[in-house]
């Protein structure tokens, strides 16, 4: 099982990696890995020398395609499985306005949900989504 704990500010330097929650529409925008059948959030790994609002918006082009966009962060948070150490990520809620041709990266397909089926085989990250998820919900961003 994975902790999952969030925290309203950390320094930009702690951070592995950002996720970005991201509607278009007022829908829910999901990317889909080629090597995957699972849904997931844009986001990955920061860059050498890369701040993390820069990490994000790097991997919300490559995972989605979107162009013009507003982007907000939300939550620090810190991953943990049980007898490891913590990895953090930065959480951002992002409103796509537009979305190009899906870059030639690691990502077969992007879809809009107006919700998600209530299935663990669902997401990538099962331990994890949910309750990235349920923090933006808790913000009632519009």
């Amino acid at each position: 099982m994975i902790q999952v704990a969030f925290y309203d500010t950390a320094e930009d330097s702690v951070f592995d990696f950002a996720v970005i929650i991201a509607k278009k529409d007022g829908k829910w925008l999901l990317c889909r890995h080629k090597e995957r059948t699972t849904w997931e959030f844009p986001g990955g790994h920061r860059e050498k020398g890369e701040r993390i609002e820069d990490a994000a918006r790097r991997e919300l082009f490559e995972e989605t395609g979107a162009q013009d966009y507003t982007l907000q962060p939300i939550y620090a948070y810190s991953c943990m499985k049980q007898g490891g150490d913590a990895s953090f990520g930065m959480l951002y809620y992002a409103d796509v306005k537009e979305l190009g041709a899906l870059p030639a990266f690691e990502i077969r397909e992007t879809r809009l949900f107006d919700e998600f089926p209530d299935r663990k085989d669902f997401w990538t990250y099962p331990d994890i989504q949910p309750f990235l998820l349920r923090k933006v919900r808790e913000l009632d961003i519009k």
